[in-house]
């Protein structure tokens, strides 16, 4: 590892701090280095305050030191006015020479005019440090950008001998095939994307909350397939308390809250999904759904990483697990549970 990477994988690390936080912006760390040490350092904590550069800058105390240091980021420093100013133009404010750029940002609104104000200011710009490793931290972020739809979880767990439920229950509420930390660690997952879906069956069997009760974190945007309004004002989705949007072939009028999304089931579904989903700008969506509401996303090749727990429970017979298969893939154990995360490469 050389230099730049060494400095680039400290911004990386740094911005993973703000996993699930940031949002509609990516998660970027950045590094101050002179006279090869750290003298600041910083990373975007959430959206509305400072970005990773901005905190950098300012965590540095002898600001005399700027005019001969070099600025490691993670992602392109932003070129445009938001909610906040221009990266850009506060690195060259402070006359930093060098530049050290993990990726170019995606976003049509910076996309290489971040770099390009840098170097017209006479800053030495190096650019591609780590690049493979600063896209994945942002998959999220890239996949809205450059695909047009949120990034694609797929979540289930099934039994030992391959089934997500049983034949049959006694009472609305979920069959747990998985140990209570496994559980813990879905609700950190949820924490982390921006929206959760699930499929009718899904909430007419277990009336799922669909929140992170059992960790700490903001709860995601709750999204049911609910094709022909069968679900109850009864059930959690529809108590108001977190935002639902309900994916209907029948037209409703919603709430602030509540909102009612048309499909047409004559065009590809999950598709269209996606495409609501993008509008109402959501960057990642776990789908915790059914076999069927699962399936239909493997079935249209729109999914980018799959979590799947494997219990102990054995039940014979059941609701079968999705059929799924992928290009890479890592296995991790809970106690005595087993997951996999599959990774889809299209």
């Amino acid at each position: 590892m050389n230099i730049h990477e060494k400095y680039i994988q400290r911004c990386i690390t740094l911005a993973k701090n703000g996993l699930g936080t940031t949002y509609p912006n990516p998660m970027v760390g950045s590094v101050i280095v002179y006279d090869n040490k750290i003298i600041g350092e910083g990373w975007h904590k959430m959206s509305g305050e400072g970005h990773a550069e901005v905190n950098a800058i300012n965590s540095v105390k002898d600001k005399s030191l700027l005019k001969k240091a070099t600025i490691y980021v993670s992602l392109e420093p932003c070129s445009h006015f938001g909610r906040t100013p221009p990266c850009c133009e506060l690195i060259i404010k402070h006359e930093i020479p060098y530049v050290v750029v993990g990726t170019v940002d995606p976003n049509i609104q910076v996309a290489g005019n971040g770099i390009k104000r840098l170097v017209a200011a006479g800053a030495k710009v190096t650019v591609g440090i780590l690049e493979k490793e600063c896209i994945s931290l942002n998959k999220r972020f890239f996949t809205y950008h450059l695909k047009k739809r949120p990034y694609i979880i797929l979540k289930w767990a099934e039994s030992r001998d391959g089934f997500i439920a049983p034949e049959s229950k006694d009472e609305q509420q979920p069959v747990w095939i998985t140990n209570t930390y496994s559980r813990q660690l879905v609700h950190k997952w949820r924490s982390e994307e921006q929206a959760i879906l699930v499929g009718t069956k899904t909430v007419l069997d277990d009336n799922p909350k669909l929140d992170v009760r059992d960790w700490s974190g903001s709860n995601p945007v709750r999204v049911v397939l609910d094709l022909h309004n069968r679900i109850p004002e009864s059930l959690h989705v529809k108590d108001g308390k977190v935002k639902t949007i309900f994916i209907t072939t029948v037209a409703k009028e919603g709430t602030a809250m509540v909102v009612y999304e048309k499909v047409n089931t004559s065009e590809e579904l999950a598709k269209q999904i996606t495409a609501i989903l993008y509008r109402h700008q959501l960057q990642s969506v776990i789908i915790e759904g059914g076999q069927q509401t699962i399936q239909t996303f493997i079935d249209a090749n729109l999914w980018d990483e799959a979590r799947i727990f494997k219990g102990n429970s054995v039940f014979t017979t059941g609701t079968a697990a999705p059929t799924i298969q992928g290009k890479e893939f890592e296995k991790h154990h809970i106690m005595t549970d087993e997951y996999m995360k599959i990774y889809n490469h299209d």
